[in-house]
């Protein structure tokens, strides 16, 4: 089994799942408007309807035809990422899958940490925030134990206010902040972080647990906004769209040696559609 027995679409595939399953952020964001991606530069049209006006009415009385407002947003695919890797005997690998399925792996996690790093700097186009509850990145609110789940609460509260539905609700935390839930005792949350499963089919690595209206997701990923303060989202999966397409899995040989190699290409993009959605408290670690 040699060069020729490389099926792309199979390593396509085992990929992408790979790629669903250990995104953190990403497993959060909605897919809606996903598409047809064949490159990078793709341009995907979020189409959106203005608010529909409800009259009182009378019975015989002539209704009042409202022309619908209208509005598009663009979610440009403007993420490229690469990864190539030699393997020593193509044939070996091709024998014994466990050799490419480990480098498949590798490659799978390092695009996914890019990715995830990517989505979790959509902190600075929250719709939602508040200097006092939930801190600025120059003037961050200390949380401890002790007022954990406080602070907390002002995003679901602040979300409700701006009438965000209450299902689908997901806040991504720093592990010191899991931490503190898990010291606070709050119930729900577990001391270790899981996959789960959610109602609506999403997989998602990093669930620990439910707090404050939250399913509460960790990540080492969560942003710096500051020094030592930790940009936490918390949103509805409707606010931020992510859309990704592995543009090809290849085998190669290599020029420069005898021997071959695997090289592939993803691209994606990742906008805010709804900031109201979305909420950024700015939070940093106080003792306790």
């Amino acid at each position: 089994m040699g060069l020729e027995n490389f099926i792309p679409s199979l390593w396509t595939a085992k990929l992408f799942v790979r790629l669903r399953k250990n995104l953190v952020f990403g497993g959060l964001c909605n897919t809606d408007y996903e598409g047809e991606i064949t490159g990078y530069g793709d341009r995907v049209k979020i189409n959106e309807i203005g608010p529909v006006t409800v009259n009182d009415y009378t019975k015989y009385s002539t209704l009042k035809w409202q022309e619908l407002d209208s509005a598009q947003k663009e979610l440009i695919i403007d993420h490229a990422k690469s990864f190539s890797f030699a393997v020593d005997d193509i044939d070996e690998a091709q024998a014994n899958p466990k050799i490419l399925n480990a480098a498949m792996d590798e490659a799978s996690y390092s695009v996914n940490d890019a990715i995830d790093t990517d989505i979790a700097e959509m902190y600075a186009y929250a719709g939602v925030t508040n200097s006092t509850y939930m801190g600025t990145s120059a003037s961050a609110i200390s949380v401890s134990s002790g007022n954990v789940l406080l602070t907390l609460s002002y995003a679901g509260r602040y979300l409700s206010e701006k009438n965000v539905p209450m299902s689908g609700r997901v806040m991504v935390v720093p592990p010191w902040i899991h931490q503190k839930l898990w010291l606070a005792e709050v119930g729900g949350i577990g001391a270790t972080a899981v996959p789960k499963v959610f109602d609506d089919g999403t997989y998602t690595a990093g669930w620990v647990g439910q707090a404050a209206g939250f399913q509460i997701v960790v990540s080492n990923n969560v942003q710096s906004s500051a020094t030592s303060v930790s940009a936490i989202m918390a949103f509805n999966r409707t606010a931020i769209s992510y859309a990704g397409q592995i543009v090809k899995v290849k085998a190669v040989d290599r020029e420069d040696t005898f021997g071959m190699g695997v090289k592939g290409l993803y691209v994606y993009g990742v906008k805010v559609v709804r900031p109201n959605a979305l909420a950024a408290l700015h939070l940093t670690e106080a003792a306790g």
